[in-house]
């Protein structure tokens, strides 16, 4: 566009306007573009190629769909370079299940849909996604080009109702496109806080150039000179739809940015916990996002720690894991670490915290980091990065270190008189029903080391928290701060493919 202007102030303000507007005309109609670069009318290949290609590059083995038009190509050419297509029932199902393939292989979950009301069907699944900071790249359909907003099939205002929901949305104008704004979505959901991105494809940009050519071909054109400029008009529309669609491009990752803690304050953070004598850690679910192993943070982990959405963390019996008797252990803290957790409804809104308590708090995103510090807590420090890396960088800085041993064992001595009183419950009988916490311990029982817990319901699944003991890191799967109902065939059918060789409780109900 600077360009433009200075070849205006050149040649002077009316011939410069003239040669400018056509320059722009030119431009936005893709003529400087076709100028340089070949059509290749004869190729057979499509749109759903380039797609299939980007993921294939950036690790990614599984994308869950149900089935359209709009988005075929794409499905097509997936699984012919290997990327398995798993097609669910319902579109919610498909993304939940990627948001499920994203938490526990460390990539980012795909899901194809689509347009329309196969987008619209998503909705729900998406904004759980944006709220467990998951991340996640939605592929959804489009009307053609040249058809948006004239009333096709399946037409909607796609990228208004998903801009909300996502970090990044795009819309494809021209297959050269497709490359580069894959690699930018995969980029974008993996950086800072992880979270959906959505890209539409009209459906003129996956399919191939004989196919499409035929929807452009005009069978009783006006006469005369406005039907040769409609006539010339889809035809140059259509030749810049697939100038330079198959030139050679990079497919390759692109850097994720991840913010990290400066030296300083972790520095200051470890004078901080090194003068502690009643230090907690609550780890939240960012503690388990790449780039670090979530065994290496649990590893490093040496402080008295709770958990709500990393549950599983500290595996089954470690004797620094508060299970039940969090919020004491809160009151009693003389130094606090928000490792990744938030002070939402969870930690009612931060009022659980003590006041004289040192706090510190971790979080790749700002406005988490700080949501609710102007009302009822503030931080000592506040630190906008990594999670899982700070602990481990903190953990190295405080070897030899140990707090007074009273303190985990009357916090541990606690929740052993937490879990008496539940078995107490458990083993009252019923007179109609089945005792939940009865069967809730025997399913603890009888759980193998490698069995994924999804967390799907109400007061059940509350009452599930506090009783089963995932094994391991990212053995419980369950919604998030969004309490979304209804995630547990999705999160389970992706947490299978990740993980085949273990079991599966949804519910509390064994698959």
């Amino acid at each position: 566009m600077e360009c433009f202007g200075a070849i205006g102030t050149l040649l002077g303000c009316s011939a410069g306007a003239a040669v400018c507007g056509l320059l722009f005309a030119a431009f936005k109609l893709g003529l400087l573009y076709q100028l340089f670069h070949k059509t290749e009318t004869k190729s057979p290949r499509h749109g759903g190629e380039s797609v299939a290609e980007v993921l294939r590059a950036h690790g990614v083995k599984y994308v869950f769909t149900l089935v359209g038009g709009h988005i075929s190509p794409v499905l097509v050419a997936c699984e012919k370079v290997g990327i398995r297509i798993v097609d669910t029932r319902h579109e919610a199902t498909a993304v939940f299940a990627a948001d499920a393939v994203a938490r526990l292989s460390g990539t980012v979950g795909v899901a194809a849909v689509t347009a329309g009301p196969g987008l619209t069907n998503t909705v729900t699944a998406v904004k759980n996604a944006q709220m467990a900071e998951s991340p996640l790249l939605l592929i959804g359909g489009a009307a053609g080009t040249l058809l948006k907003g004239r009333g096709a099939l399946q037409d909607i205002d796609q990228m208004s109702l998903f801009k909300p929901l996502c970090k990044f949305c795009a819309s494809i104008r021209t297959v050269r496109e497709i490359v580069p704004t894959v690699r930018k979505a995969l980029a974008v959901a993996q950086s800072g806080t992880p979270g959906p991105v959505f890209i539409e494809f009209p459906i003129d940009t996956l399919y191939p150039y004989h196919l499409v050519s035929k929807e452009f071909t005009v069978k009783n054109p006006p006469k005369g000179l406005m039907g040769k400029i409609i006539t010339w008009y889809l035809n140059n529309h259509l030749m810049n739809l697939f100038a330079g669609a198959w030139e050679t491009r990079d497919v390759s990752p692109l850097p994720v940015d991840i913010p990290q803690a400066t030296d300083d304050q972790v520095q200051r953070c470890i004078e901080l916990v090194s003068r502690a004598k009643k230090p907690v850690i609550l780890l939240g679910s960012q503690a388990t996002l790449p780039p670090t192993p979530a065994d290496d943070v649990r590893l490093s982990t040496c402080l008295p720690c709770s958990n709500s959405m990393s549950r599983g963390m500290l595996g089954k019996n470690s004797p620094i894991h508060i299970r039940q008797n969090r919020r004491d252990a809160l009151k009693e803290a003389d130094l606090v670490l928000l490792a990744g957790t938030v002070c939402d409804f969870r930690l009612s809104y931060g009022r659980v915290l003590n006041r004289r308590s040192k706090i510190i708090a971790v979080n790749r995103d700002k406005t988490q980091l700080l949501k609710n510090s102007d009302l009822f807590w503030k931080p000592t420090i506040a630190v906008q990065g990594d999670a899982g890396s700070f602990l481990v960088r903190l953990s190295k800085g405080l070897k030899g270190y140990s707090c007074p041993k009273e303190w985990p064992q009357s916090l541990k001595a606690g929740d052993v008189t937490k879990e008496n009183a539940n078995r107490a419950k458990a083993n009252e009988k019923t007179e109609h029903h089945l005792n939940p916490l009865k069967v809730l311990h025997q399913v603890d029982e009888l759980m193998a080391e490698d069995s994924i817990i999804v967390a799907d319901g109400g007061d059940f699944v509350g009452s599930a928290a506090y009783i089963l003991r995932p094994r391991g890191p990212l053995q419980w799967l369950d919604p998030g701060a969004f309490g979304t109902l209804g995630v547990g065939g999705g999160f389970a059918l992706g947490a299978k493919l990740c993980r085949p060789e273990s079991e599966f409780y949804t519910g509390c109900l064994l698959y």
